[in-house]
């Protein structure tokens, strides 16, 4: 029988320009890298083939490390800012600093490796298609917080609305370029099948479909929990928690899935459903929320099934 070879693990904590490595259970192992393509493939040349790279998720500065070390042939794990800062505090680490942080990204790994599951690579059209459609979300809201800011200065009304005009232009530009990425991915036909359900346009559609596709999802709960629409529950003996979000995954997704709840509301399928929630008491966010959840149920059961869309018969209808 073969013996289990244990990995080597080692913590990256990722800056704009240097890569700060530990490797777990020698302190004295920690290196600097430039966060540079060149040195980056050097500095992975050196390490052993079965290295498991614990790498904090940073903006996009984490990208060029991930992808090369996959390509290299060894295993990463993404770890996100908000459940080191948690883990942080609760083995009672004081300091924060690259170095500490490399160390206790190392440290992560090794207690929890079991339970996390390595990053897959996307193709890269998927990747160029994550990128663009997070491009645009920041596009949108920055033309929003023109709009707010600077909507009613009547001195500077003709320079906003040609700024706009241009913004405009680059927002359809880029999903210009997110279509042609989807008809290239064979998508084109799963991206109609979900504009047959009101409220779903496009872009929606297209988030849809995508997050279907980024990994493999069991059931529709699963699909759920990885928009981040799932309900994260907190209770102790008789103390009932406040019920929220926890709002994983892409936060892009989320909101245009919201978007496409709030225009359902309005159509026959699923104002019913809508009314009953608020009837129950529910605020309109909350049973928008809600809508967001079944939409994305439907969502899961066409793409999983390749069926169409058939919206439910009304009594009396």
């Amino acid at each position: 029988m073969a013996q289990k070879v244990t990995p080597i693990i080692y913590g990256v904590d990722v800056c704009k320009r240097t890569l700060e490595v530990c490797c777990h259970g020698d302190s004295s192992s920690v290196v600097s890298v430039q966060n540079e393509r060149k040195a980056i493939k050097a500095w992975l040349k050196q390490l052993p083939q079965n290295a498991c790279l614990g790498v904090e998720t940073t903006n996009t500065y984490h990208c060029e490390v991930v992808e090369l070390a996959i390509q290299h042939g060894l295993t990463v794990y993404l770890i996100d800012g908000y459940r080191l800062s948690h883990y942080r505090d609760s083995v009672g680490v004081r300091a924060k600093t690259d170095l500490t942080d490399a160390q206790l990204i190392a440290r992560y790994l090794a207690k929890e490796r079991e339970e996390l599951r390595p990053y897959q690579l996307l193709p890269a059209a998927q990747q160029r298609l994550w990128q663009l459609l997070k491009r645009r979300a920041k596009v949108v809201a920055l033309m929003g917080q023109l709009r707010q800011s600077c909507g009613e200065l009547k001195a500077v009304k003709s320079s906003l609305t040609a700024a706009l005009s241009k913004l405009d232009n680059l927002v359809l530009s880029i999903e210009k370029q997110l279509l042609q990425l989807a008809t290239e991915q064979g998508w084109r036909e799963d991206i109609a099948r979900l504009r047959t359900i009101y409220g779903v346009g496009p872009l929606n559609a297209l988030a849809m479909v995508a997050a279907f596709h980024r990994g493999q999802f069991q059931n529709s709960d699963a699909f759920v929990a990885f928009l981040g629409l799932d309900v994260r529950v907190r209770d102790s003996g008789t103390y009932k928690g406040k019920r929220k979000l926890t709002k994983k995954g892409e936060a892009e997704c989320r909101r245009l899935l919201f978007n496409a709840a709030r225009a359902a509301a309005r159509g026959q399928a699923m104002k019913p459903y809508y009314s009953s929630l608020i009837e129950r008491g529910f605020s309109t966010t909350q049973a928008t929320v809600a809508l967001c959840r079944k939409l994305a149920r439907i969502c899961f059961s066409l793409l999983k099934n390749k069926s169409d869309y058939r919206a439910p018969i009304l009594a009396g209808g």
